[in-house]
């Protein structure tokens, strides 16, 4: 479908609906319609009530397909019933946009604007993030998502969170996205052997404090680019230290699950392998010691859900190894 020579985009765009199955095809469909397009991967959460959908394109078309999606994700989904454990503020909640072949992320942040205004103009209203962001704190996906849904219809209302794009107003069945361009970011989570889930959030909060010392250790260093919270994952029936790893090179995947590991280990507490939201490019594998196999074994990415090299690493999936 696509060769090394085009220029490639991804689009992960994460909606708040990860129980009903059919607003979760109807969505798939609107992406899947749209030529020069390939959604890899569908990764649904039921305990966070959240569904991360992967896919790649050329780029006016992946802009064309988000759009489709998040269009429909607007009739479908009413944010005033949504419950789930993930932290939340739209029907789409975040959508990033990510380089990936023969395209600066400079094309992509313009990308992500054309997307925006024209969500805007429908009457979503949209802030941007990350690398297209126009303020140093709208960088951060946090700041943006601060108390929620439930906290928009009062924000909404101050100067300083009006939107990028589209009206200043509450729009009570979407809510309010986040859109973007940004490097890849690795959604990734640790199982515990426990279920204490003061316990869990007690070592998010440690692995955060971690991250803001500046005593030059190398957990440190590690840390800075790795956001964490502690959570309860009902469907595995265990609890989970849920991050973002913003820095592949940075934090590399296999040492912030070894530096985790040591951390739940002094705690009392052991791992039980892991698992990965959406797809990781290949790269994220990089590491002297261990082969893709091994590490796939080593991070225990099979413990909970299947994981294969050709279904969850970008570049097998699109058949450009």
């Amino acid at each position: 479908m696509f060769t090394t020579s085009d220029q490639l985009i991804e689009c992960v765009p994460n909606f708040s609906e990860g129980r009903n199955k059919a607003s979760i095809e109807a969505i798939a469909n609107a992406i899947r319609g749209v030529a020069f397009v390939k959604l890899l991967h569908t990764d649904i959460g039921v305990d966070a009530n959240r569904t991360v959908f992967t896919f790649i394109g050329k780029p006016d078309a992946v802009i064309e397909a988000a759009y489709r999606a998040i269009k429909v994700a607007e009739k479908i989904i009413d944010m005033r019933a949504h419950k789930g454990e993930h932290p939340r503020m739209g029907a789409c909640d975040v959508c990033p946009l990510i380089p990936i072949q023969n395209i600066s992320l400079a094309d992509v942040i313009e990308l992500s604007k054309k997307l925006g205004k024209r969500l805007g103009d429908d009457g979503i209203p949209v802030f941007l993030y990350e690398k297209s962001a126009n303020t140093a704190l709208r960088q951060n996906l946090s700041y943006i998502r601060k108390n929620e849904y439930e906290g928009i219809a009062e924000k909404i209302k101050k100067a300083e969170w009006k939107p990028d794009f589209g009206p200043q107003i509450f729009h009570p069945t979407f809510g309010i996205m986040a859109l973007g361009a940004r490097n890849f970011l690795i959604a990734y989570n640790i199982n515990l052997q426990s279920k204490d889930l003061t316990l869990a959030k007690k070592i998010a909060k440690e692995i955060r404090d971690i991250r803001t010392k500046n005593d030059g250790s190398k957990l440190s260093n590690l840390f800075q680019h790795v956001k964490a919270i502690g959570w309860w994952m009902q469907a595995y029936n265990c609890t989970q230290i849920s991050t973002n790893i913003t820095d592949i090179h940075q934090s590399p995947i296999i040492d912030v699950f070894t530096a985790i590991k040591n951390i739940c280990t002094a705690h009392h507490v052991e791992t039980n392998g892991s698992e990965l939201i959406g797809l990781i490019p290949k790269q994220a594998f990089a590491h002297q010691s261990l082969s893709i196999d091994e590490a796939i074994n080593y991070l225990g990415l099979n413990a909970v859900k299947p994981f294969t090299k050709e279904k969850n690493i970008i570049e097998y999936c699109l058949n450009l190894t």
